[in-house]
């Protein structure tokens, strides 16, 4: 009897968690491959277990109360919990096993996360690296918090979050135009120069570290950036600067991967690096992860700065 409801009452935390994660009843109901009406009844099964409503539903729109929003970390430590368990059964063999979920933002870590990705896969084979792309610095530190990301790639600083993190690299901005710009041929420009054209960020709110370099860039060159596109996917904002929708500054190894149609502008400016680094919980007790982390300090060693 006592099996049945532990294991019912993981099942009602694993409803929970991709409801919180969908924020959408049908959507969560084909990941758990259930019928909504099975899965609506769970949820409030588990509202009733606990006294307090955990969504505000509507016709339109799902989302997470406060009691919501305070249960899901304790929700994913559960599974975090579980998938230790199976990882030490394991661990005794001298096996590393289990799996990584990393966060990263596409285009900006093209010369970082393969590396590590190829390097682990060759020395743990058993590890799985459950990969999100487009995962900026707000959403990345928050997913760590919650327990939603073991590892995630984001800009620096940071701050007022308890998160580690590790520099693996500084590099500075320098301006994407596209080939029929009129300062597309020259070897540099002075950033006030493109004080009169439209620019293509990250969205503000998002919590993009290129889209505070590029503020700050502009404030310091003398002006505000007049910002005519936002869009999160990086390479996207390379299409746009190609299709002569606006400028936009991106960091240096951004240069290598430029479609024809646009070209890649040094600054003469004081630079304003964008820094990459990693982040993780102290607090989260897998040995998958610390496994991962060591050889990222091989692979993504800390640039001297």
């Amino acid at each position: 009897m006592t099996g049945e409801v532990v294991l019912m009452e993981i099942r009602w935390l694993e409803a929970f968690i991709a409801v919180a994660e969908e924020l959408h009843f049908g959507r969560a109901a084909a990941r758990l491959r259930l019928a909504q009406s099975p899965l609506s009844q769970t949820i409030r099964r588990l509202e009733k277990d606990l006294g307090v409503r955990l969504f505000d539903r509507s016709t339109r729109s799902v989302a997470l109360t406060p009691a919501g929003q305070a249960f899901l970390p304790h929700a994913h430590r559960v599974f975090e919990e579980l998938e230790l368990g199976r990882q030490s059964t394991r661990a005794t063999a001298g096996e590393v096993y289990g799996t990584v979920s990393i966060g990263f933002f596409g285009a900006l870590n093209h010369l970082t996360l393969p590396p590590l990705t190829r390097a682990v896969r060759q020395r743990y084979p058993e590890v799985t690296l459950s990969l999100t792309a487009r995962v900026m610095t707000r959403e990345g530190v928050e997913q760590l918090e919650q327990g939603g990301l073991d590892l995630a790639f984001v800009g620096l600083p940071i701050s007022h979050s308890p998160v580690r993190t590790r520099l693996i690299g500084r590099e500075p901005i320098g301006a994407a135009l596209s080939i029929d710009h009129p300062l597309a041929g020259q070897k540099a420009i002075s950033l006030v120069d493109l004080a009169e054209d439209g620019f293509i960020t990250p969205p503000a709110a998002a919590g993009s570290a290129l889209q505070e370099s590029t503020l700050r860039a502009c404030v310091t060159a003398g002006f505000r950036p007049r910002v005519v596109q936002e869009i999160t996917d990086a390479y996207m904002i390379l299409t746009l600067v190609s299709a002569g929708v606006g400028v936009a500054l991106v960091p240096s190894s951004v240069a290598g991967i430029m479609s024809s149609a646009a070209v890649f502008v040094p600054l003469r400016d004081e630079p304003t690096y964008v820094d990459h680094a990693l982040a993780w919980r102290e607090d989260n007790p897998s040995p998958v992860l610390r496994a991962v982390l060591e050889v990222a300090e091989e692979v993504l060693p800390t640039p001297e700065t």
